[in-house]
């Protein structure tokens, strides 16, 4: 317990990095507003009300304990998240083609939300153990596997779109930590026509890669004809609600005939299309201040990075940005029609219990890793 109080005095709290906990704290409130805007119930807002008052105690909780005490707990963490995939695999609820979900009653609990934390608290211990060992094929081998595991369990969900999310994320991870350039380089080669066959080989009739929905969303995206209407239909109004907001918008909660929200043509509004009720209710304003907030929540947890005191509290900082700066990405990509429809929420703003709270757990560990400021790296 001295020891405990001890490392407590010593952080450096002119470091705390105030800048990140504010932003994070403001698009959470503007995605409470949004969420409430989106829906006739009430029950949304208030379910996210409550994983903005868990997720901040979990997140005050991460600040005060010592992510290095937490990385001896690694591979138990490693472990929690194998368990909770298989679980939802094996008993989780079935909602639209896909299993995801472990039903709690009161909300519903999304796995493959905490894996990405998850991974990357495992990845930052394992790394910063072996770091010598870094550029070693025996090494990379053995990482590749440790993470493949759990990304198999969330493909067999399926989904694609978060395994996408987490395989960026460990490219991120691999590249902060040190891989050296020539191996990132026949990666990339590696990879190159890999991809190309990939693309081939789901073109092709009867082709078992993809699922037929996962199939229908690129080739609706690639294809505008009336056949793939219903498909494109959804990020097609997307995009009209938000170009309809003008500059500052119709207004939260508003009454409008003329809302693409209010006329229903936006189904669960309040998930991976929050965006575009921001765009619809708070115009170009409104959506510049999420992709604002969204920018300096990612180059302060890269800050955070760049100071940390080992290799371990940069890979969990950087990579814990990655995830912000990848998801949000893909997220506005889809509402503005730049990428296929995929089923990612949009960080701190989206609707979801699941992923506020581990997002918010994440939080706490950088906040942590700020406290131990180090000016050479």
């Amino acid at each position: 317990m001295t020891r405990i109080i001890d490392i407590i005095k010593n952080y450096k709290y002119r470091h705390f990095n105030f800048a990140l906990l504010i932003c994070v704290l403001a698009l959470t409130i503007l995605g409470i507003f949004a969420i409430a805007s989106a829906t006739d119930s009430n029950l949304y807002e208030k379910k996210q009300v409550f994983g903005l008052i868990i997720g901040i105690i979990a997140a005050t909780i991460a600040i005060f304990t010592n992510y290095k005490f937490v990385l001896k707990f690694a591979w138990v963490i490693y472990a929690l998240n194998l368990i909770l995939l298989i679980w939802v695999k094996v008993g989780g609820s079935h909602h639209m083609g896909a299993t995801r979900w472990i039903d709690l009653k009161f909300f519903q609990l999304q796995p493959s939300e905490f894996t990405k934390i998850f991974i990357i608290l495992f990845l930052g211990y394992y790394i910063n153990k072996n770091k010598e060992k870094l550029n070693t094929f025996k090494f990379l081998v053995k990482v590749i596997i440790l993470f493949a595991i759990p990304l198999a369990l969330v493909l067999l969900q399926p989904d694609l779109s978060t395994s996408i999310v987490i395989s960026l994320i460990f490219c991120g991870i691999m590249y902060v930590s040190g891989l050296s350039y020539k191996i990132i380089g026949g990666i990339i080669a590696a990879i190159i026509p890999l991809g190309i066959l990939f693309l081939y080989l789901i073109m092709q009739p009867n082709q078992h890669i993809l699922k037929s929905y996962q199939l229908e969303r690129i080739t609706s995206f690639m294809n505008d004809s009336k056949a793939n209407a219903d498909n494109r239909r959804q990020q097609e109004n997307s995009v009209m609600a938000i170009g309809s907001g003008g500059l500052y918008g119709k207004g939260l909660n508003n009454n409008t005939t003329t809302s693409l929200k209010n006329g229903q043509y936006l189904s669960e509004p309040q998930t991976d299309f929050i965006f575009c009720i921001v765009g619809e209710e708070l115009g170009f304003i409104g959506t510049s201040i999420v992709i604002i907030l969204l920018f300096l929540i990612v180059i302060c947890c890269f800050y955070v990075g760049a100071h940390a005191p080992d290799l371990a509290g940069k890979i969990i900082a950087c990579g814990y940005g990655f995830m912000i700066a990848i998801q949000s990405f893909v997220n506005i990509g889809v509402v503005t029609m730049l990428i296929p429809n995929t089923g990612l929420p949009l960080p701190f703003v989206s609707y979801g219990i699941s992923s506020l709270f581990s997002l918010f757990i994440g939080l706490g560990v950088v906040l942590n890793i700020s406290l131990q400021h180090s000016v050479v790296n």
